[in-house]
This record gives structure tokens, sequence and C-alpha cells, in this order.
């Protein structure tokens, strides 16, 4: 199996980043997605140090964007911000930055497109220089208008297709896009630009508050897309996400045994 299986670090909010990596590490995951805020406190050369004792890779780091204004910032902020979050990516060995494009903000659509893709082209030449991939995330309308006014993979594919760069790619989330009864349809398309696949499900439809639950717990066919994406030559990390009220009360270390007990199925089942 070629897929490195990870968790993100926001399965995890409460506990600190030593504890994060430790926990993922002794439940037999070889990645770790980082969480931006949790690597500051804990410092970058002790985050190396400590992943690399514990043979860990890093999947990806979250967050940067929001170029539309949409939390606040301005444009050029923004843009250094993701900059400086290109730096990290690097010195982290981070697979994949997860970039978010910020919400409408009362743009017309056309503007805020552009305006993200002005940002990306300035971001992806720094991040072509660094080594590191960027991916940009569609976010489900549901829950994530204010953080992202790209929605699908159509309109993903669109915006890698008018920035035009190597590294720029589509986290696929299948908590955000595994939903729309399209997906299916549009994975071929979308296989050759996946450079994060993160796994999320939920009972219902993104409404307000990101919601997921245990995987394979809720209604999204994450088998048909992990499948149907191996089968089309993703070799790329497979990262958990398992954030939301469903999951609040539980033990963290309860949804890592069922999260690896999961993908070790889902993995198995694909070998053929």
């Amino acid at each position: 199996m070629m897929n490195t299986l990870a968790v993100n670090q926001l399965s995890t909010f409460r506990w600190d980043f030593e504890t994060d990596a430790q926990a993922y590490a002794d439940h037999g995951f070889g990645g770790i997605g980082l969480f931006r805020p949790k690597v500051e406190d804990f410092g970058i050369d002790r985050s190396v140090e400590l992943l690399a004792d514990l043979d860990l890779s890093v999947t990806s780091l979250s967050w940067a964007g929001g170029f539309t204004g949409s939390d606040g910032r301005g444009f050029n902020d923004a843009v250094r911000d993701a900059m400086s979050a290109v730096t990290d990516a690097a010195n982290l060995r981070a697979d994949t930055l997860i970039v978010l494009a910020g919400g409408r903000n009362n743009h017309i659509r056309r503007h805020a497109r552009r305006t993200l893709c002005e940002a990306l082209a300035k971001v992806s030449i720094i991040a072509e220089e660094f080594g590191v991939r960027i991916a940009l995330e569609p976010f489900h309308p549901g829950c994530g208008h204010e953080w992202s006014f790209v929605n699908d993979l159509e309109s993903t594919l669109q915006i890698i297709d008018m920035v035009g760069s190597p590294n720029l790619g589509i986290v696929l989330d299948t908590y955000h896009v595994g939903m729309d009864d399209d997906v299916l349809r549009w994975l071929p398309h979308a296989c050759p630009h996946v450079h994060l696949l993160q796994l999320g499900d939920g009972r219902h439809s993104p409404l307000g508050e990101m919601n997921r639950c245990l995987l394979g717990e809720g209604c999204v066919p994450i088998e048909s897309i992990v499948h149907t994406l191996l089968d089309h030559g993703y070799q790329g990390p497979i990262e958990a996400e398992v954030i939301g009220e469903d999951v609040e009360p539980l033990e963290y270390e309860m949804v890592l045994d069922h999260t690896r007990g999961f993908l070790d199925q889902l993995t198995q089942s694909k070998v053929h």
C-alpha cells in the first residue's frame, strides 16, 4: 500500500502537539496533518525533531488563505501570511500546504475568483522555489461560506486551470465534497490534481458548524470515493479529520482506535 495513513491535529483539538504526535505514532499512523497554531505553540524546530524521532511524516499543514478579506485581513497581509506558511511547510517537510479561498465577502463571484487566482499565482511562485506543493480545499457551502466561496471540484479545477502552476492542486475532503451527487463523476478529472485525500463523514449535509461523525457512520460514500481515486492512480496520503459535536463527547483514544480500524479495512479491501 503506497498511501501514508494520517490524522489531522484538528481531530484531537484539545491535546497539545506532543500528545498528538505520540498518540498518532502509538496507533500506528505514518503521518500527521499539522495545524499551524499548534505548531507555533510548540515551535517549528522542536516539531521537526519530535516528528523525526517518532518517524511521522507531515501530510499537510493547515491553513493559509482567506485572500478575499472575509476574515478581516487585507489581501497583502493574507498573501504575506501564506508565504510565511510556505517557508514553515518547507521546514516541516510538509507534503502539502492547504489553502482556503476565503468567503465571497460581498464581492461578485468573478471578482472573488480573480482575487484568489492573483493570490495563488503569487504564492505558487514562492512555493515552487521552496519545493512546497499547495492545495486548494473546496468547502461545502452549508458550513463553509465564510471560509471559502469555492465549493465543489468543478470550480476548484477551473481555478487550478486559470492559475496554471504545476504545484497547485486540490485537497479533496470527503466531508465537503462527498455528499455532492456529482462527485463520483468528477473524480477521474480531479484525481491527477489531488495532493491530499482527507476523510470526513457526516450524518447529514453540513449545516452551520462542521459536524462530522466517526468514519463509516455517516452518509458519505467514503469507500466508493477512495476506491475510485486509488483505481485512478492516487498514491498520496489519506488523512482523517474527525471533528464536530457528534464526536465531541468521545475520548480521543477511542476516536483514534476507530479511525485506525476503519482505514485498515478500507485499504485492505483494496489490495488485489
